[in-house]
């Protein structure tokens, strides 16, 4: 018999991938899901952006990359950086990876170790802690409710810090949520993380240009933190390039290198083509970028307005990503035909099977009481799908 490994054990299958799989799985039964649970732009990628990988494939990008990948890509970030963020890196200090899912992984594999800690502001991106736990680090959650809109207060961070506390994982506008820390708040939580010099801090900024807010604020602004900041960005979101695969990080010397090395050994570069589109992406026009955050803000407005309709739900205003988190604990312990709702996942799978709509209960995200709904999808299904959610949740018990 075939024993898996303890690390592969240990793991939770990701939870938002697992709805979407189920929706899937009723839809080729002829079942009409409107599917909310998939956190993706529903945006056709830019087409000079898709000229530029088929540029690159008749100009022959089809040789092993540098692992870091290609530095004319590397030089696009870091002109990015410096253009968008007023944030001052060299091309060494990028790393160009499949993904910021790897990027993320990448730098706990390269920073974190057995016995330590990694603080996770909860709610979290469900596979932050599992990270952790490949890195063989312990989780220290922090959780904020939505009555403080999701987002940790530097009181809370100080009392989580111990002498193992190695990083601090924060993002910025949120997956699950779509909360957004303002400048001042990320100052408070910086003073704190600058009296503890060994703590690593990182950034996931991959929503940085979904946000309703104005201009996105990174914690690596910050004098006194700066050297101990790993941003994680990429072009999934803004552009709408989320198979693509291709994420980045802009790190700290030690730390990019590590990476680098971690990197060389289990996948080298991410994709040729994907990266010569991402340059194409950084350097080209970036007025896509405002289209689709229009769209979404549009949305945003839509889901608040239909689901603050919604007796029981406790909803707030999201200012960034195109999340919508609404606190469902008014029909926990609830019931359909004699079954008990005892958490968000039996909710999310109730309002799948009864109401035929996909969105991820808050169990995965370390919210029990709250259901995830992604709002990138066009209008109209927004409406019907929060209709079908309104009656499904009437007839509970």
């Amino acid at each position: 018999m075939s024993q898996v490994s303890e690390r592969i054990a240990a793991l939770s299958p990701s939870e938002t991938l697992a709805m979407s799989q189920k929706s899937n799985e009723l839809k080729e039964q002829g079942i009409d899901v409107i599917n909310l649970s998939v956190g993706e732009p529903d945006f056709f990628t830019p087409d000079f952006i898709k000229e530029a990988a088929k540029k690159a494939v008749d100009e022959n990008f089809s040789f092993y990359a540098p692992v870091p990948g290609y530095l004319s890509l590397r030089k696009a970030i870091v002109a990015k950086l410096k253009r968008e963020n007023k944030l001052d890196y060299k091309p060494e200090q990028i790393v160009c990876s499949n993904g910021a899912k790897q990027s993320v992984c990448n730098v706990l594999l390269a920073v974190v170790g057995p016995g330590d800690e990694v603080i996770v502001p909860a709610p979290y991106w469900v596979s932050y802690v599992e990270m952790v736990k490949l890195a063989e680090g312990t989780n220290v959650i922090v959780t904020a409710g939505i009555e403080q809109d999701f987002k940790i207060t530097p009181a809370q961070l100080e009392a989580a810090i111990t002498p193992r506390t190695k990083a601090l994982i924060l993002c910025s506008p949120s997956n699950p949520t779509g909360s957004v820390y303002s400048k001042e708040e990320l100052k408070g939580l910086a003073d704190v993380l600058a009296k503890y010099p060994n703590i690593i801090i990182i950034a996931d900024e991959i929503y940085e240009h979904i946000n309703y807010v104005g201009q996105h604020e990174s914690i690596a602004r910050f004098e006194n933190i700066r050297e101990r900041v790993v941003i994680v960005n990429g072009v999934s979101k803004a552009y709408a390039m989320t198979g693509w695969r291709l994420g980045w990080i802009a790190a700290p010397q030690w730390i990019a290198s590590a990476c680098n090395k971690l990197q060389g050994q289990y996948t080298s570069s991410p994709s040729n083509i994907a990266q010569k589109a991402a340059e194409a992406a950084y350097l080209g026009s970036q007025d896509c970028i405002e289209t689709m955050r229009q769209a979404f803000e549009r949305r945003r407005n839509l889901m608040v307005k239909l689901a603050s309709d919604i007796p029981g739900l406790k909803v707030n205003q999201p200012n960034g990503a195109f999340y919508l988190f609404p606190d469902c604990s008014a029909y926990i312990g609830k019931s359909f035909n004699g079954k008990v709702l005892a958490n968000s996942a039996d909710l999310a799978m109730y309002l799948l099977e009864e109401g035929h709509v996909a969105a991820v209960g808050g169990l995965a995200f370390g919210a029990p009481n709250c259901v995830r709904f992604s709002y990138a999808t066009a209008d109209e299904k927004l409406v019907e799908a929060m209709s079908r959610v309104k009656k499904a949740l009437a007839v509970l018990e």
